[in-house]
């Protein structure tokens, strides 16, 4: 029978605090391995989060506090990824140039 349930806050952050540590984990290797040109450019402009889980409520503070990174939700943050997958499978010939010579 279906039935409905109160979870509060503290209870889904003890739920996903595994998958949170891991983005920060990632967001961090990434900025280890971004060349120092850019990322003076990232320190000076910040982190754009998109994507479902960059609408957790405070995960743009929770990165800025981990990384020293301020960290911005984009508009439409969403449909974001969706947005541009669509546009590189648009335009796959020069994404696939890019993504061959990567390998």
């Amino acid at each position: 029978m279906p039935r409905s349930a109160q979870v509060g806050t503290n209870e889904i952050v003890k739920a996903i605090d595994g998958e949170l540590k891991q983005i920060i984990k990632a967001i961090k290797d990434v900025l280890q391995e971004t060349p120092p040109e850019l990322a003076s450019d990232i320190m000076d402009y910040g982190i754009i989060m998109t994507g479902g889980s960059s609408q957790l409520r405070n995960f743009t503070d929770l990165v800025y506090r981990k990384t020293g990174v301020k960290a911005t939700l984009a508009e439409d943050s969403i449909f974001c990824v969706v947005k541009g997958t669509g546009i590189a499978l648009e335009h796959l010939d020069v994404y696939k140039k890019t993504v061959l010579s990567k390998k």
